[in-house]
């Protein structure tokens, strides 16, 4: 039996009025393994709601392109696995945001799956609300011709062809979906695309507490234990309530100092001390950061500031071509100490055989060469030094096709192999790390959308159903 939240519906009433909250956030994304005390623990201090992220932009956009999960299924099992079974003994709620990785609608139905059959296999019953945060091109198409969409930078304006070209797109919700379900009952809260902090702000804002807390502590625990002096550790507790929020690592080898816990304001944000979400911006300028013990840090006068025009953020990613690249190891010493001449000379010598052997225009194919080891992160940003002794130039070709981006890996073949120096007496050698040379790669995806929609009500674009789960057969 399922029932529905419409985008009409202003939500169910608040729940009652907390002095504090506490939230066990035990790691970064649900599959990245996390040990079991971590949740454990957290209860025995007395945690209400466990709260974790199940995805991110942060592995580019073919997992939002092809609507694919990053995550191993059965990882993903385990760490859901350990926490439904902890919170349902204490009857505290769940929260998954970003499910599947990139929040798609079938990432939301992926993990509802393994909800159902971790379920099945535990004996749990437990109410699950689904909220779907994948937006059809009509309702971008809609917004746009109603002026509602501007860009964020450095994208400039949308135009209807980019949205037609995006094979999904999402909206990242805030809190507000995310609370109205918590307050309707459910359990366990299965979101599409969120962003990071709206699990730990939904959970702390349902009660009453002031935003500008819960936003900083939300921000500060995204990533579990992060936030602390072990990134590796075993996830942390954050209490929050109207003044301010503590941070409690729940490894005892590890730390929240005022150093790692105000640090995570830097971490994936523009601006150090503010910070955007759909209902307006977190300001830590004022904020003050003191060491209860040598393990726990408080956090007090963060302020939250009201959209006057609530946002949401789009995500769309769009099919790009086929791909093929070549990975090939370079040693010689004369031509590492003449890289950017001869890596010039290879992008040269690649596109003179594109077309003279294959027939191919500039305009046919996307090429790029990398040499990891010299430049391949920085580019030209990268400040001189030392001459490498060793290079991995990696090869990556681009077409309408798989046939044809394969092609052109393989015409390039034999330059990668023995390229000389301009004037160089010797033919070189280099070394492929695979064979054959050429590994296709497939459909790729990228990000097109850099762009925020204009709502009435933050709630506006998501669609929230529940289920009442419990054992088959």
């Amino acid at each position: 039996m399922t029932d529905s939240l419409t985008a009409e519906a202003t939500g169910p009433a608040p729940s009652p009025k907390r002095d504090s909250i506490r939230i066990v956030f035990p790691i970064g994304m649900l599959g990245g393994g996390f040990p079991e005390e971590t949740v454990a623990r957290g209860i025995r201090l007395g945690a209400d709601a466990i709260a974790v992220d199940g995805g991110s932009t942060d592995s580019g956009p073919s997992y939002l392109g092809a609507g694919v999960a990053k995550t191993p299924r059965g990882a993903a099992k385990r760490d859901l696995r350990v926490m439904l079974v902890a919170a349902r003994a204490a009857g505290i709620p769940v929260v998954v945001t970003s499910a599947g990785t990139s929040g798609t609608d079938s990432g939301v139905d992926w993990l509802a799956g393994i909800a159902q059959e971790i379920a099945d296999e535990e004996s749990l019953t437990f109410r699950l609300a689904t909220i779907r945060s994948e937006l059809a091109q009509e309702q971008v198409l809609g917004a746009l011709a109603a002026g509602r969409i501007r860009a964020l930078e450095p994208a400039g304006p949308l135009d209807a062809a980019t949205v037609e070209r995006c094979s999904h797109i999402v909206g990242l919700m805030g809190h507000a979906p995310i609370a109205d379900a918590l307050d309707a009952g459910a359990d366990l809260v299965i979101a599409g695309r969120a962003s990071d902090t709206a699990s730990v702000a939904a959970l702390a804002l349902r009660h009453g507490i002031a935003p500008g807390p819960a936003w900083h502590a939300a921000k500060t625990v995204e990533c579990g234990s992060q936030c602390t002096t072990d990134p590796l550790g075993g996830g942390v507790m954050v209490e929050i309530d109207d003044d301010g929020f503590t941070v409690v690592p729940l490894d005892d080898t590890s730390a929240a100092t005022p150093m790692t816990v105000a640090a995570h304001m830097l971490y994936e944000n523009a601006d150090p001390y503010r910070m955007r979400e759909p209902a307006g911006i977190l300001d830590t300028s004022a904020a003050v950061y003191t060491a209860l013990d040598e393990r726990t840090t408080r956090v007090e006068g963060s302020r939250f500031e009201a959209a006057e025009q609530p946002t949401i953020k789009l995500e769309g990613s769009a099919f790009a071509g086929y791909e093929t690249m070549s990975l090939v190891g370079v040693r010689d010493p004369e031509i590492l100490a003449h890289l950017d001449a001869w890596l010039a000379r290879l992008d040269g010598e690649l596109r003179r055989r594109a077309h003279a052997f294959l027939g191919l225009e500039p305009a046919d194919y996307d090429l790029e060469v990398r040499a990891y080891g010299h430049n391949a992160v920085l580019g030209d940003l990268e400040p001189g030094g030392s001459v490498p002794r060793e290079v991995g130039v990696l090869l990556r070709v681009r077409a309408a096709d798989q046939a044809t981006a394969t092609a052109l890996a393989k015409t390039a073949n034999p330059v990668l192999l023995h390229l000389p120096l301009a004037g160089m007496t010797h033919l070189p050698s280099f070394a492929f790390a695979t064979s054959p040379a050429e590994f296709e790669r497939g459909a790729v995806y990228e990000f097109v959308l850099q762009h925020a929609i204009e709502v009435a009500d933050e709630r506006d674009l998501f669609r929230t159903e529940f289920q009442e789960v419990a054992p088959r057969g």
